[in-house]
């Protein structure tokens, strides 16, 4: 391949790259009108230089654990989190979180998971973005009557290791059940 080619070559897949991180990030700024209204707001943006400071302690760390946070993030390259808690029922419009679900209808976007629950008006939506089999994003979306919770992690996700750490180092802990048979079939 001539060096030219190559250039183009690199530059195209560097666009393809970029244009999918930017597709994968959600915005936020509907959501900021919120703050306002709500008892108390959580936002964590991890990226860029943070990020990559994250990555170098973490492999450099001689523990287990943060070996596997190491591996699970290395191909982040961005945490957005935005939590935002009210004292009283229905203080927020849910079309204030519907635009953020919006979003995750676009092209890419592919639902993972959806929870509806009757306690608490519980609506929890899950959703991934592939370029071919690699991750680029996950989107976790939670509204309640009392709480909206939006998790967007840009970049690609290491489940395994998430689901192997769980319970540790301040990661909830995450049980994968499988359904048991009724005591009347076992026999």
């Amino acid at each position: 391949m001539t060096r030219p080619l190559f250039a183009v070559l690199v530059l195209i897949l560097t666009g393809i790259a970029a244009n999918a991180q930017e597709a994968a990030r959600l915005q936020f700024d509907k959501l900021t009108r919120l703050e306002t209204k709500a008892r108390d707001v959580v936002e964590v943006n991890i990226d860029g230089k943070l990020l990559d400071l994250a990555k170098r302690v973490t492999a450099k760390v001689k523990d287990d654990d943060a070996k596997k946070v190491a591996l699970a993030i290395n191909g982040l390259r961005g945490i957005y989190v935005r939590v935002y808690n009210f004292e009283k029922e229905n203080e927020y419009e849910v079309s204030d979180v519907d635009e953020v679900r919006a979003q995750l209808n676009s092209p890419g976007w592919e639902k993972l998971a959806n929870v509806r629950s009757k306690k608490n008006n519980q609506k929890v939506d899950v959703y991934t973005m592939f370029t071919g089999d690699k991750m680029d994003g996950l989107a976790v979306v939670l509204s309640e009557t009392k709480t909206i919770a939006v998790v967007n992690v840009i970049g690609m996700v290491d489940i395994e290791t998430l689901v192997e750490l769980s319970g540790r180092l301040n990661i909830p802990k995450i049980d994968i059940t499988r359904d048991e048979k009724p005591k009347n079939e076992e026999e």
